[in-house]
């Protein structure tokens, strides 16, 4: 295996083929003193030491030893990434012929190029494509069209390369992935308490959930199957999400029954299948329309209470004149209008009691007039600003504060709106390539950095639901969380962190400052490499579920050519902590004595070492 990149995920992709899927490797990385990732990690792990600090001195119990023996680890880490343990390692400024032959592309079973720029990844692509059409490719993309045009462009070049045959053109496939794709549902579940983490097959859609056992020690509803029993007990305000993986018990992954009925009293994570997911609004956010913005919304919610008081009024006066005069109904509605509206018909003569409210309809139109002039200004400012960015609407609360727009905040707001849930967005960049995505699903965007006091407060975090910091910056993420904490101590805060082992250090001093509270965080790399890893290997992770600091992946594979899978029944098909089928793809149930056959294609649920197993 040959893997090219130029950050985080290079190398935690090197070390997940080489440690659990046991394949050898070689890293090509650009040399240390033009690489940009590692000093910026370096910079932001030494920043971001005073404001850890400002929170090690608040936390109560919390002794400065565990600290700092953590900062050390994490510096440790961070210095022998660089080089992983018995791993070639090849230094190259750029993806020449040249460099990609001295990896050994021409005998490599499979490439991985994970650089941060889809140009250089797809230069690459072709040029390894070249000298060697049986290579297996996966290409780190953010663009999701064009990946599709450059994988049916390869794979077509494999299929009509010189001397290979069809069996050889479907080993030489290409997929293309998007680390921002991968990541996004497992940040936006983990900013949302209660909210399913999905998993979407071509004809199911199945989510994981939480389950807190009841007053005996079980779980009420274990769904179709438990995924995880948890480490952390019920009482956790960390739940399962959390970072810390120095734990008194271990997660255990796809435990068997037995196992299940001895771990009373532990939550879990189990299996639920549903028919449809994110409703009306969803569907319209996947459609994009929204562009044209609905009725409710054209008026200010004051501006709708004055029109429905006045439609009142009308109707009121019409009922009163109808007594009075003993007319018609629809008569007097048409009179009190003549009057609302000035219409020259005076009650000369007429009973005392038609009188006063002709006078009455004259006032109630007279307040009608500024009413009618504010709904036209309001209803025109409104259709003029629905291709601009919106503001916080007042009295908004329960939202999610979504800090950064880049390639991961762009991918997960739009799995936030998908889910329907309320969010608004900060942003520095007024160029940020998230800001026509915000704009398209008319998501609230505050324009400043979040540093600046004054810029989260116009995100209304004091009545926000969770802040989920995505940003590229270590240390603006972690100073954003920091000032939120001291808005809201009780917030719930998700941060994107670059670094794995920098994350736990950072989610173990959050969780002793603020014990009551909910902390998460996350490493994109560490959540986007199992998808990476499977595709190199030939196989579809359809998505990747994190249980604390492990990870659970779901993948697609075919029965043939499995004889743990090939001619066993659905309810044998299973081995305690390495994988488990899960459903058979083109069937919505599958009874457990159903025997898989040749020609299958189930949908599993394995740890890393179990979906290599299954390889």
């Amino acid at each position: 295996m040959v893997v090219c990149g130029d950050d985080g995920l290079a190398h935690r992709l090197a070390a997940e083929l080489r440690g659990v899927h046991g394949e050898q490797v070689t890293l090509v990385v650009p040399p240390n003193e033009r690489s940009a990732r590692p000093p910026v990690v370096g910079r932001a792990r030494a920043a971001s030491a005073a404001l850890l600090d400002r929170v090690v001195s608040a936390a109560v119990g919390l002794g400065g030893g565990n600290a700092g023996n953590g900062g050390n680890g994490t510096a440790g880490s961070a210095g022998s990434a660089h080089r992983a343990d018995g791993e070639p390692v090849l230094e190259a400024v750029e993806l020449t012929e040249a460099v990609l032959a001295e990896a050994g592309v021409e005998r490599a079973a499979a490439l991985a190029l994970v650089h941060d720029d889809d140009e250089i990844n797809i230069r690459a692509a072709l040029t390894a494509r070249r000298l060697n059409p049986r290579l297996r490719l996966v290409l780190r993309l953010y663009n999701r069209r064009l990946g599709q045009h450059i994988e049916e462009l390869l794979d077509q070049t494999a299929a009509l390369a010189a001397g290979v045959g069809a069996a050889e053109a479907a080993e030489a496939s290409t997929t293309v992935l998007s680390d921002a794709d991968t990541a996004a549902p497992a940040l936006a579940a983990a900013a949302v308490a209660g909210t399913t983490k999905v998993v979407q097959t071509d004809s199911l859609l199945l989510r994981a959930v939480e389950r807190v056992p009841s007053g005996d020690g079980r779980i009420a509803d274990p769904g179709l199957c438990t995924l995880a029993l948890l480490s952390a007990p019920a009482t956790d305000p960390a739940g399962a999400d959390g970072s810390d993986g120095a734990r008194e018990q271990e997660p255990v992954l796809l435990p068997d029954d037995e196992e299940v009925r001895r771990a009373a009293g532990r939550a879990a994570v189990v299996l639920e299948q549903v028919s449809s997911f994110g409703g009306p609004e969803a569907a319209t956010a996947r459609r994009g329309v929204g562009v044209v913005p609905p009725l409710a919304s054209l008026f200010s919610r004051r501006l709708r209470w004055s029109l429905a008081g006045l439609v009142g009024c009308v109707v009121a006066l019409a009922v009163a004149l109808s007594v009075v005069t003993g007319i018609h109904p629809l008569s007097a509605f048409y009179l009190t209008l003549l009057d609302l509206f000035a219409i020259d018909d005076p009650a000369i003569g007429a009973p005392l009691g038609r009188q006063i409210l002709q006078l009455l309809s004259g006032l109630v139109g007279l307040l009608l007039l500024p009413v009618l002039l504010a709904a036209v200004l309001e209803a025109l400012g409104t259709f003029r600003s629905a291709s601009g960015l919106r503001k916080p609407p007042r009295g908004l609360g329960g939202h999610v504060v979504l800090l950064g727009l880049g390639k991961i905040g762009t991918r997960v707001l739009t799995r936030l709106r998908e889910l329907h849930i309320p969010v608004v967005c900060v942003e520095s960049d007024p160029e940020a390539r998230g800001l026509a995505t915000a704009r398209r699903l008319r998501v609230p965007v505050v324009l400043g950095d979040v540093t600046q006091e004054g810029v989260l407060e116009a995100a209304k975090i004091h009545r926000a639901h969770a802040l989920l910091s995505v940003t590229s910056a270590d240390t603006t993420n972690l100073e954003a969380v920091l000032y939120a904490r001291s808005v809201r101590p009780d917030l719930r805060v998700v941060l994107r962190l670059y670094d794995d082992d920098f994350a736990t250090a950072v989610y173990r001093t959050l969780r002793a400052a603020h014990p009551q509270a909910s902390t998460r965080s996350r490493s994109v790399s560490h959540l986007a490499a199992p998808a990476f890893a499977g595709a190199m290997l030939g196989r579809q992770v359809l998505g990747a579920i994190p249980v604390e600091r492990r990870v659970l992946l779901f993948a697609a594979v075919e029965v043939a050519g499995h004889p743990v899978l090939e001619g066993r029944s659905v309810a044998e098909a299973f081995r305690a902590g390495a994988f488990r089928v899960l459903a058979l793809e083109g069937r919505a149930e599958v009874p457990g004595d159903y025997v898989l056959r040749k020609g299958d294609r189930v949908v599993v649920a394995a740890t890393r070492r179990g979906l290599a197993e299954l390889g």
